[in-house]
C-alpha cells in the first residue's frame, strides 16, 4: 500500500492524513457491539498504515473510546486527536448542553481520559445555529484556547446552516456529512470555506454503508443497528435504486463502489480528511487499498458527468 498523502487542516498549521478513522461505530454505539480486542486492532492498524488523525467524542461509549485512544496516544504523541463535547450524559435521556461551564468541564475531562494536556482540535457536537449565535459556546471555546486546554476549535455540523453559522463565528474546523448521495451542503458552503480557510472533515463518506453498493432492496439490519430506524423499507429501496446512476464510476483503476465513494470525497481539494468508520481491520485495509494513492482520484470526465447523473435520480449536487 502506498503511503497516505497529507493535507493541511485549514489554517490550524496541522498536517493530517487524507484518510482518518472515526470511532462512533468502533464504540459500539451505532452498529452493535464491537469486541474491545477488535477495536484495539483496528485503531492500531490505522496508525500503522499512516493514519495520523483519529476522530472521537466524549459521548462515544460514555467516554470509554477516549480512554482507549489515550492508551495509544502515549506511544504516538504526534497523533492528531479530534474529540467533541456538548452531549450531557448525566441525565436520562442524554441532552445537549453547550453552556460555558459544562463545556469547560467536559473538555478538561476529555484531556484526562486522553492523557494529554492539550486537545489538538475540539468540536462542538451537533449544536444548532441558534446555539452558536448566542455565543456562550463560542466564548467557552475561546476561553479553553486561552487556557491551553484545546489548541483549535470547530463544529461537528448536522447541516449547512449550522456549518455556516460556525464559520461566521470563527470556527477553525468543520465536520460535515459529504458523500455521493449528499454532496449539496458541502458544495453550497465551498465559498465560505475558501474565504475562511477552515479545515474540513468529511464524515459519512459511505452514507452509513449504502455506498458500498452491496445491499439488496430487501436488506435487513440487525438489532442494535441504527440503520434499522434510519430508513423505511421504501426509503431504503429508493436509495439503493439511486446507486445505478453512479455505478459508471467503477471502471479502470476504480474497482468498487466504496472505492469510488471515497475517491469522490478526496477529489474535492477543500476536504482535509475523509473520516472512515471502519469497525474491523479488513474493512479498513480494503478502503485504503481501493482509494489508491491519488491525486487523480476520479477522472475529469467522470466528475463532469456526475451532476447530471445525480440529477437524473433526484440528488441535488
Amino acid at each position: 500500500m502506498a503511503a497516505l498523502r497529507m493535507r493541511p487542516l485549514g489554517k490550524t498549521g496541522l498536517l493530517v492524513s487524507e484518510l482518518s478513522l472515526g470511532t462512533w461505530g468502533l464504540a459500539g454505539d451505532g452498529y452493535g457491539k464491537v469486541e474491545q480486542a477488535d477495536c484495539e486492532r483496528t485503531l492500531r492498524r490505522a496508525i500503522d498504515m499512516g493514519f495520523n488523525l483519529i476522530d472521537t467524542a466524549d459521548a462515544y461509549g460514555g467516554g470509554r473510546m477516549e480512554q482507549l485512544i489515550g492508551k495509544l496516544f502515549a506511544n504516538h504523541p504526534d497523533l492528531v486527536v479530534i474529540t467533541k463535547g456538548g452531549v450531557d450524559r448525566t441525565t436520562d435521556p442524554a441532552r445537549k448542553n453547550f453552556t460555558r461551564d459544562y463545556l469547560v468541564a467536559a473538555a478538561e475531562r476529555s484531556c484526562k481520559r486522553l492523557g494529554i494536556a492539550t486537545i489538538p482540535v475540539y468540536l462542538l457536537h451537533h449544536p444548532t445555529p441558534n446555539t452558536i449565535a448566542i455565543g456562550d459556546a463560542v466564548r467557552a471555546m475561546e476561553d479553553l484556547k486561552k487556557a491551553g486546554t484545546i489548541a483549535h476549535w470547530g463544529v461537528c455540523a448536522g447541516d449547512e446552516d449550522v456549518a455556516r453559522a460556525a464559520i461566521d463565528q470563527g470556527a477553525e474546523v468543520i465536520e460535515l456529512a459529504y458523500n455521493l448521495l449528499h454532496p449539496i451542503d458541502m458544495h453550497r458552503l465551498s465559498g465560505d470555506i475558501m474565504v475562511a480557510g477552515c479545515g474540513v472533515l468529511a464524515r459519512s463518506v459511505l452514507a452509513y454503508g449504502m455506498l458500498a453498493g452491496a445491499w439488496s432492496k430487501d436488506h435487513e439490519f440487525p438489532e442494535g443497528d441504527h440503520r434499522a430506524d434510519r430508513w423505511t423499507k421504501l426509503e431504503l429501496e429508493h436509495r439503493i435504486a439511486q446507486l445505478d446512476a453512479i455505478r459508471y464510476l467503477v471502471h479502470g483503476n476504480v474497482h468498487t463502489m466504496r472505492g469510488a465513494a471515497v475517491r469522490f470525497v478526496l477529489a474535492n481539494h477543500l476536504v482535509s480528511s475523509a473520516v472512515l468508520g471502519s469497525r474491523r481491520v479488513v474493512q479498513l485495509e480494503q478502503l485504503v487499498r481501493e482509494t489508491g494513492s491519488g491525486p487523480r482520484y476520479l477522472s475529469d470526465d467522470d466528475l463532469r458527468a456526475l451532476p447530471r447523473a445525480l440529477d437524473t435520480v433526484g440528488i441535488a449536487s
